[in-house]
């Protein structure tokens, strides 16, 4: 009898023990954790605005009179520039090709239209304010001073400078701080450059840089000829090009115009043209320009330079010099010979060649 109670107590216990290994555990209380901040969500999109701004005048152009002889002055103000995807400078390259053919009392050309045209960048020292400048700094140098001001800041933000009315040929000094001891010249037009620069700003993937390059040609101008009944005239072409680059130097986008300014005369040395009007770029003219009804691929010169920069994307400036030409007449000795572009680009291209690789100089 004392067995069967023992083990009647046995399976009562292990009846006990396997229904508590049923049992669920306890809920433990968590240890309290510090409230984590989200983290602000960045986004990288790698996208820029490349932008190439253009002003350009004639109203410094001269008659001829008892006293002076007929000169004719283009300036043409260009500004490359990169924006971020929330329009702020990240490089700015500004320049003025202030160019000049004279005539002597015969109406001649009495300039070397065989050399280049100049840029006030390109000449360096030589353009020759520091000797007059009670700062003691050359254009160039001013020009890099305001050029750095801008860097971060918005059209809007760059608009609103502080000026001052210093003479009549000086209506807009940076009146500030950060400028008043390094930028004495007149800066309303080269703002106005920079803001036509994010107006007609194009997207661009990946650049890292941008530059600015010039190739300037005085070379079509004439002189008075009367037997021919041809008149004076000083034409200055203005290619120009803003050419945005990746880290490699690799081409991720490009804009070129062309300012061909003329200055008509008549045959007693009095300018004809407008001198209040400001010329318009060839792609500013659109399709007045009036390339499309002479084309062969009835394409205006605006369209044919957008197929021309859009082909040079993902490539190096070597290649872009390299592009196989023909020569189609006397005129036209460098026009494309792909099969990339003999359908779109029948322009003659090697000045615009030559922009983008002075681009890349001025970028690198």
């Amino acid at each position: 009898m004392k067995k069967v109670l023992w083990l009647v107590l046995v399976l009562t216990l292990a009846l006990v023990m396997i229904a508590g290994c049923g049992e669920a555990p306890a809920e433990e209380t968590p240890e309290e954790t510090p409230e984590e901040t989200p983290e602000e969500e960045v986004v990288e999109t790698g996208t820029s605005r490349l932008g190439l701004g253009v002003v350009t005048s004639i109203a410094k152009s001269r008659d001829a009179d008892d006293e002076v002889t007929a000169q004719a002055q283009a300036d043409v103000i260009m500004a490359a520039v990169l924006f971020d995807a929330e329009g702020r400078v990240v490089t700015v390259s500004i320049d003025n090709a202030q160019n000049r053919v004279a005539f002597d009392e015969e109406m001649q050309i009495a300039t070397d239209i065989s050399a280049p045209g100049a840029t006030k960048v390109g000449l360096g020292d030589d353009y020759g304010m520091k000797r007059v400048s009670e700062i003691e700094m050359e254009w160039y140098e001013q020009m890099a001073e305001f050029e750095n001001w801008m860097i971060g800041k918005t059209v809007d933000e760059i608009k609103s400078l502080q000026v001052k009315v210093v003479d009549d040929a000086h209506q807009n000094v940076p009146d500030i701080p950060e400028l008043t001891s390094v930028v004495t010249i007149t800066v309303e037009d080269y703002i106005a450059a920079v803001e036509n620069a994010y107006n007609n700003s194009i997207e661009v993937e990946n650049a890292a840089t941008a530059g600015l390059g010039t190739d300037i040609s005085l070379a079509k101008s004439k002189s008075l000829d009367e037997a021919n009944e041809i008149l004076p005239v000083a034409q200055f072409d203005n290619t120009m090009a803003a050419v945005a680059f990746d880290e490699d130097g690799v081409i991720v986008g490009a804009l070129i115009d062309n300012a061909q300014i003329k200055v008509n005369y008549d045959a007693d040395g009095q300018v004809t043209s407008d001198k209040t009007e400001a010329p318009k770029t060839k792609v500013q003219l659109g399709d007045d320009y009036g390339m499309k009804r002479v084309s062969g691929i009835e394409m205006e010169w605006y369209e044919q330079i957008i197929a021309f920069s859009e082909w040079m994307v993902g490539k190096t400036v070597d290649e872009v010099l390299g592009l196989q030409v023909k020569a189609v007449d006397d005129a036209h000795q460098n026009v494309p010979d792909i099969p990339e572009l003999t359908s779109s680009v029948t322009i003659t291209v090697e000045s615009y060649q030559k922009a983008v690789a002075n681009a890349y100089d001025d970028a690198m």
